[in-house]
């Protein structure tokens, strides 16, 4: 379900981001971009990042203090890998004000639900949220204002939660330029399970299974346009696919063994020459993305404009 876009910008509540790499930096850096006045801090984790943070302009102030970063904010945005978002969340909750939103950037919702719970208690004004964006880069040298800019935020807010805090969630979203949708917290796993985490999983797997071989080189000399293009992704953070794929175990697995199932048969039709049947399966496969992608995209931009 796609949420209205907001003509408002917001310049008048107090941000703070818990992890100022690519996604938590782009965040502040687009909100800044975008009239966004306010103040906005960081917890980062040392003190040169701290003066880095301050001297890029993307936050106001920056700190390894929990305490200075987090009193007096109405948001929190936690960016940081999934297995850190507990401890993360105990750092900040002794110095929380009680209306203060709690929203995260996590690409698996079920567990930080759970963190969540299990540290702050009160779910009224937790927003679980994730931004379908980012790139192999990472840390506060990628940060991009423009990284957001008609991509889709998913949030999956629970019953209890206040609309109140899910309304000024996804305006900041919106006012980076992004077009926010709500999920339901299972179902946006399972989704993203698919869409997001088994291209991932399959990249990391093929590099490292030709990396491997003796002629490794000329696999990557040689390598078409393709090749290039799917392998990207394998670029990505360690740290953080590492905590997507273990938090989100299940619904990855479950994704993997039905690839497999698809690739026996591919394998199988290649090996008993079955032109017919591979051919079915390229066309299919073939309409399927040329059509399906598409309809995304100008899903997207009619939903922006």
């Amino acid at each position: 379900m796609n949420s209205p876009q907001s003509t408002d910008a917001i310049t008048n509540v107090r941000i703070a981001i818990v992890g100022l790499g690519l996604i938590g930096g782009s965040f502040g850096a687009a909100l800044k971009q975008n009239g966004y006045t306010g103040h906005i801090s960081a917890l980062v984790r040392t003190d040169a990042a701290a003066a880095k943070a301050t001297a890029s302009g993307y936050v106001d102030h920056a700190s390894t203090d929990a305490q200075s970063v987090v009193s007096d904010a109405d948001v929190v945005l936690l960016a940081v890998p999934m297995l850190a978002m507990r401890a993360q969340l105990e750092l900040v909750k002794p110095f929380l004000k009680p209306d203060c939103v709690v929203t995260d950037a996590g690409s698996v919702k079920g567990p930080f639900v759970e963190d969540a719970r299990t540290v702050l208690k009160d779910m009224s004004n937790v927003v679980p949220g994730h931004p379908i964006a980012g790139r192999e880069k990472s840390g506060i040298d990628a940060v991009d204002a423009a990284l957001y800019q008609g991509k889709r935020v998913l949030l999956t807010p629970l019953g209890i939660t206040l609309p109140s805090a899910v309304e000024l969630v996804t305006r900041l979203w919106q006012q980076c330029g992004a077009v926010v949708e709500s999920l339901a917290v299972d179902h946006h796993d399972r989704v993203l399970a698919s869409t997001s985490h088994l291209p991932h999983a399959l990249a990391f797997a093929l590099v490292d299974t030709l990396t491997s071989g003796q002629q490794h080189e000329e696999i990557f000399r040689y390598a078409a346009g393709g090749f290039s293009d799917f392998t990207r992704i394998a670029s990505g953070d360690a740290v953080m696919w590492r905590d997507i794929f273990l938090t989100n175990k299940t619904a990855v697995c479950d994704a993997l063994d039905t690839f497999n199932l698809h690739l026996a048969e591919l394998r199988d039709a290649i090996e008993s020459e079955d032109g017919d049947k591979l051919e079915t399966v390229f066309k299919r496969a073939k309409q399927s993305r040329d059509e399906h992608f598409q309809s995304a995209i100008s899903t997207t931009t009619t939903a922006k404009n």
